[in-house]
C-alpha cells in the first residue's frame, strides 16, 4: 500500500502496485506525425502487460486513443484522467473510475493531462507534450509520462516515491510557515 496516498486513492494500491503512462493513443493512424517511430497499438499493449498484472492499477493519465483497446490491459483496476482527445462516454464503460481534471493524489503528487505550472510544492505527472521537453517553468518539478518519451513504458508509481523524487520538493505547508515567520 502506498501510504502517502491521499485516503480515496489509497485503494489504488491495495494488493498490488499503480502503473501510470499517458498517451497511448491506441490505434490512432496520426501519431507517426508526432513520432515517426511510433509503436503499434498491439506492441504497446504488450508491453503495458508486461509490467502490469491482474492485481495492479492502471493510469492513464489522458489521450487513451480506441477505448475498446482497455480491455485487453490485464490491470485490475483502470483509471482514466481525460484529455483533449477522449470521449468521456466511451470512456466510462471501460475504466474504473474517469476523472475530468487534474487529480491530487497526495499532498506533493499531482496528476494531469497536461502539464501544470506554477506549482513548487509538488510533482507533477503527465503527459500531453510529446517532444520530450526537460525544461519546464522555473521552481517545478514535472514527470512527462507521454507513450513516446516514457518508451511507452508505464512507471510503477511507489517505486518512484521509494526512489526519492519528492525529496526536493518543500512541503506547501512548511513553505507557509517559513514565509508568515521570516
Amino acid at each position: 500500500m502506498i501510504a502517502t496516498l491521499y485516503e480515496p486513492f489509497r485503494h489504488w494500491s491495495d494488493g498490488g502496485a499503480v502503473y501510470i503512462i499517458s498517451d497511448t493513443h491506441f490505434n490512432d493512424k496520426n501519431c507517426r506525425k508526432i513520432d515517426p517511430n511510433w509503436i503499434d497499438t498491439k506492441e504497446q499493449i504488450t508491453i503495458i502487460n508486461s509490467i502490469v498484472g491482474k492485481s495492479d492499477t492502471f493510469i492513464c493519465l489522458g489521450d487513451v486513443g480506441d477505448p475498446l483497446c482497455i480491455p485487453q490491459i490485464h490491470a485490475g483496476r483502470k483509471v482514466l484522467l481525460l484529455g483533449n482527445h477522449d470521449a468521456p462516454g466511451a470512456c466510462r464503460s471501460v475504466f474504473d473510475e474517469v476523472y475530468a481534471g487534474p487529480l491530487f493524489i497526495s499532498e506533493k503528487i499531482l496528476l494531469s493531462h497536461e502539464p501544470v505550472w506554477g506549482l513548487p510544492w509538488c510533482l507533477n505527472i503527465h503527459g500531453h507534450d510529446h517532444s520530450n521537453v526537460e525544461a519546464y517553468a522555473e521552481g517545478c518539478k514535472h514527470l512527462n509520462l507521454a507513450s513516446n518519451v516514457c518508451d511507452y513504458t508505464p512507471i510503477n508509481l511507489g517505486k518512484l516515491i521509494k526512489s526519492g523524487i519528492l525529496s526536493d520538493i518543500r512541503n506547501i505547508h512548511r513553505m507557509v510557515i517559513d514565509k508568515k515567520f521570516s
